[in-house]
């Protein structure tokens, strides 16, 4: 209890700079997802509908996800130097598999039934794919989309460690100066955004499920 009060203490003595980890926190994450969205969502449609592609993307993909995020981040170093740059690669590629292999399987398990139908009422390749198949596959894609948000919230602390800022700076100082209380200042906004994101894109993705029965 003493160490909340005193993280409270020390956040309350620095908001611009609180604010300013925030700031740089919440654009690392952004870049990061929003990278891996427009690589991912169009990738997880091809690889839905070529077998060759499939095997190619999501084997590579997948072997990314037991890469930890602080090797990647390392590996990223010699060729980006210490800055936000390698953080943002790091954390992009963190993203990539959960959207990819989400959207596969939304665009997969769409009923052929149901593109036929929409082909035999003279829909294009393109009208069925943005009025029919996305529709449907959306749920399952932003599901993608939240797994890969709090993944992403959680792991751009590591950016502090090369100089990319965000609400990582304070966990460091915190472990640098044994202070529990600077750590929380760190660790506490980062576990909300993960809470918030769980909750707000689970709703997002609720709202967008198809009425049943």
């Amino acid at each position: 209890m003493d160490d909340l009060a005193q993280a409270y203490q020390y956040a309350a003595a620095r908001p611009g700079q609180l604010l300013n980890a925030l700031g740089e926190h919440l654009l690392l994450v952004a870049v990061a997802l929003g990278v891996a969205i427009a690589v991912c969502v169009p990738l997880g449609v091809l690889t839905s509908r070529s077998r060759l592609a499939a095997v190619t993307f999501i084997n590579a993909f997948n072997g990314l996800r037991v890469i930890p995020s602080l090797a990647i981040l390392f590996l990223a170093i010699p060729y980006f130097g210490l800055s936000r740059a390698s953080a943002l690669i790091a954390l992009t590629i963190l993203a990539l598999p959960p959207i990819l292999i989400n959207t596969d399987a939304a665009f997969r398990k769409i009923d052929p039934a149901i593109r036929e139908a929409a082909a035999g009422m003279g829909m294009a390749p393109g009208q069925v794919l943005r009025r029919v198949e996305f529709p449907l596959a959306l749920p399952v894609v932003v599901a993608g989309i939240r797994t890969a948000a709090v993944e992403v919230i959680a792991s751009a602390t590591l950016a502090a460690f090369i100089g990319g800022g965000g609400l990582g700076t304070f966990i460091t100082l915190g472990f640098a100066t044994l202070n529990n209380a600077i750590l929380l200042v760190g660790a506490i906004p980062v576990a909300l955004l993960a809470i918030a994101a769980e909750i707000g894109i689970g709703t997002v993705q609720r709202a967008l499920q198809p009425p049943t029965g």
